[in-house]
């Protein structure tokens, strides 16, 4: 029997969990956001299936630590929000989610998506390992407008071959930037590539994740 970590603040749902999928897994669950670290290294869980939205926690923050921390970063983590959105989704996407459920949730359907990444035994290739790192970076490219710009990025995390980063520049998706570090007094890396793009509600800052095309100077991670 594999075992499922259930991290949500609405005991209801807890509850509906080890009816809708007790018979299969052993679920393991916490209402308290904090203790889902120290569940996950205890338990070990196949699967971790985790809300969004919890009062004074970041759901995305909790995602953020599963997905780049290295003893719990090959355990897929399955987003269930009341949040509807493209946006979200793919956010999520870009953070490490294996998964992503509208409440009230497609219990057949998160069924299925257990199945499937139990099935499968992930090996994470070494450059896609992510690392949570806040590193300062200036990115030259053309913005949205066609017009050639600089802007100051800073990344969420970073892994050999790109990194998810945050500015207030709108960049076209599948553009080529120039990637400086502005920590190393604005020393060149290389080109990196557009591949995810998203933005907060209000649209003042956007998140990008970018891979690498060229690397020709200094990185945060190395070989």
């Amino acid at each position: 029997m594999g075992k499922v970590l259930v991290v949500d603040d609405d005991e209801a749902l807890r509850r509906l969990m080890h009816l809708e999928l007790g018979e299969v897994y052993e679920i393991i669950d916490s209402g308290e956001p904090e203790h889902g670290l120290a569940l996950a290294l205890e338990h070990k869980p196949d699967a971790i299936v985790l809300d969004l939205r919890m009062p004074k926690y970041s759901g995305y923050e909790l995602l953020q630590t599963f997905t780049s921390f290295s003893h719990t970063q090959k355990i897929p983590v399955i987003i269930v929000s009341g949040e509807a959105g493209a946006q979200t989704k793919e956010h999520c996407k870009q953070l490490g989610a294996a998964g992503y459920f509208e409440k009230p949730i497609d219990f057949d359907g998160l069924r299925q998506c257990l199945k499937e990444v139990g099935n499968k035994h992930r090996r994470i290739p070494r450059s896609e390992v992510r690392v949570r790192l806040g590193v300062a970076l200036k990115l030259t490219g053309t913005d949205c407008q066609g017009k050639k710009c600089e802007a100051v990025g800073t990344t969420e995390n970073v892994s050999l071959s790109g990194f998810l980063c945050r500015c207030t520049a709108e960049l076209p998706m599948n553009s080529i930037l120039d990637v400086y570090l502005s920590s190393y007094a604005d020393e060149y890396v290389g080109k990196a590539r557009i591949v995810h793009s998203g933005s907060n509600a209000t649209k003042s800052t956007w998140h990008y994740g970018c891979h690498f095309i060229e690397k020709v100077g200094p990185w945060v991670l190395q070989e």
